[in-house]
């Protein structure tokens, strides 16, 4: 009985979790990651190209957003400089009066902000514009 009453003692609990089996799983997963990772592929975006619509339509007005943010509705007839809110009542105007075969094309400049692009078009859509474009420069220049 004594030895044992003296083999109880000697034991100590642990109290802290052994780090080194999970060190060594971290470690081999990052070997893992390195390796593969110059192997994987860049995924592909299918980006829609600038093509000729099948019914271009017969008459066009632009909407042109400036460098500062300035917008101008530019008809065959016309340019005239407007603010946000007044760019889509007088496109609306304007295509009511043309009919269905007229379009209204945004072009801005390329240091424009994408908001006031967005703005725009936003506008347009408020004034129930029925066909709206964005102007692309096309080439590599």
């Amino acid at each position: 009985m004594p030895a044992m009453a003296s083999r109880g003692r000697g034991r100590r609990t642990i109290n802290e979790i052994n780090m080194v089996p999970f060190i060594d799983v971290m470690l081999v997963l990052l070997i893992i990651f390195m390796v593969t990772a110059p192997m994987l592929t860049p995924g592909m975006i299918d980006v829609p190209s600038v093509g000729k619509s099948k019914n271009p339509p017969k008459v066009v007005a632009q909407v042109i957003v400036n460098k500062d943010g300035t917008l101008q509705f530019k008809t065959p007839e016309a340019t005239r400089s407007l603010n946000q809110r007044e760019i889509g009542e007088a496109a609306s105007r304007w295509q009511k009066g043309q009919g269905t075969e007229s379009a209204v094309v945004i072009s801005a400049d390329k240091g424009v902000q994408y908001e006031t692009v967005v703005k725009a078009m936003d506008a347009l859509q408020k004034a129930g514009v029925q066909r709206v474009g964005l102007s692309v420069k096309q080439g590599g220049g």
